[in-house]
């Protein structure tokens, strides 16, 4: 009997089951690499796509890669391409890439309301969407984007600075699977857009309103109220108009609150802090409460003592916190990789009893105290962790889990 060529054996299908065992990306290329026909099929199965492309290469890919999932078109800031994503490619995308659940649009800047109507309209199945920076949309494209894409799941509008509430009562309307929603730098929605939100969307667990100068208490206690069993992370940064009663209403009802961003929120005191830290002692991970200027060493002894599971700690320029704050904080040890201290009061007293119960810290911020230096630190005899970075100049990179 002659040897038989394995294209004559092996159906498609079994073809598509060996292709789904390989789990390096580099061997599913080389699968490619056969023939045309292992070629065709490993571009039918591929699942993820990063390109730049204008319409007739797009169409191209549209036609290789049918069963496309994921499409990235993003761009950097400091490395874009001339003239970029255009309304012309969202058209063909709309029209191509009717599987596509998660599209990338990130600083693509040349996009409008009509292009991104598009996709709200060909585009049903799509699941999450990022948009930051794309700073020409409007209400009026987003809300078709919201009436088209009804099982959105994420939705990123970062930085797009014409958005108001008028999107978010869209999203309210059509969109009641939400759980990721990106805002930041969005200054016009107001506290009556963030209720109009979550009383549609009340299974949100992402909500980045980071530089949101308008939102107040009034707009995140209606969050805490309605999505309580579902929020995860709350970022708030520069809210200025958010004070005790937000933080007493999460911590009455988001007992599963892992992630909190409140720097800047100036009004916010040790009262609110306390019952916080009482409320979410295990679940709270990360906190970052810079220039919350009535924080002092009450309410931060507490959230030290009490959230066992913290891995992250901003309470840089908290005037009031003193090397008091760290001391008897029990026999456990802190879960702590993550401490940025710049606080002018702490002392290398404060930093080495700090240092006593974080075993795990991989990263310490002391550049804004000015009784902690290098010097002060290797005369006390400081042993900071092997792998701990310790930034007493400002010369390392600030890892982003607070930002």
């Amino acid at each position: 009997m002659g040897s038989l060529c394995i294209n004559e054996v092996l159906r498609d299908d079994e073809l598509r089951s060996i292709l789904s065992r390989l789990e390096d990306d580099k061997d599913k290329e080389r699968f490619g690499l056969v023939c045309k026909r292992w070629l065709h099929l490993q571009s039918t199965e591929r699942k993820k796509l990063s390109v730049r492309a204008g319409p007739h290469m797009l169409r191209k890919i549209a036609a290789r890669f049918s069963r496309l999932v994921e499409l990235d078109l993003s761009q950097s800031v400091s490395r874009s391409f001339y003239p970029g994503v255009t309304d012309s490619d969202l058209a063909v995308i709309a029209d191509g890439f009717k599987s596509l659940k998660l599209l990338n649009l990130q600083n693509c800047k040349g996009i409008t309301d009509a292009g991104i109507a598009s996709i709200g309209s060909g585009l049903c199945s799509l699941q999450s969407l990022d948009l930051s920076y794309c700073r020409k949309l409007t209400d009026k494209g987003l809300s078709a984007v919201a009436e088209g894409c009804q099982d959105l799941r994420s939705l990123h509008l970062g930085g797009c600075k014409s958005v108001t509430d008028g999107t978010l009562q869209a999203l309210s309307k059509n969109c009641h699977n939400l759980e990721e929603l990106g805002l930041q730098g969005c200054t016009s929605i107001s506290d009556s857009g963030v209720i109009d939100l979550v009383n549609g969307c009340q299974n949100i667990k992402f909500l980045d309103l980071n530089k949101c100068s308008n939102i107040g208490d009034n707009g995140i206690s209606s969050v805490s109220k309605s999505c309580s069993s579902s929020l995860k992370t709350l970022k708030l940064l520069d809210c200025y108009k958010v004070g005790d009663k937000s933080i007493l209403s999460l911590a009455k009802f988001c007992k599963n609150l892992e992630t909190l961003i409140i720097g800047g929120c100036r009004d916010i005191s040790d009262e609110s802090i306390k019952h916080l830290a009482a409320s979410c002692k295990s679940s709270l991970k990360n906190l970052r409460m810079d220039w919350c200027l009535n924080i002092s060493d009450s309410s931060l002894s507490c959230i030290l003592s009490q959230c066992r599971n913290l891995e992250a700690l901003d309470i840089g320029c908290c005037e009031e916190v003193t090397d008091a704050a760290f001391q008897d904080l029990g026999e456990v040890e802190l879960s702590l990789k993550v401490l940025k201290v710049n606080c002018p009061k702490v002392t290398v007293v404060g930093i080495g009893n700090v240092l006593e119960k974080c075993a795990s810290l991989e990263y310490i911020d002391v550049r804004s105290c000015p009784h902690v230096t290098q010097a002060s630190c290797e005369e006390a005899g400081l042993q900071f962790p092997q792998c701990c970075k310790v930034n007493f100049a400002g010369c390392l990179f600030e890892p982003d889990v607070l930002l």
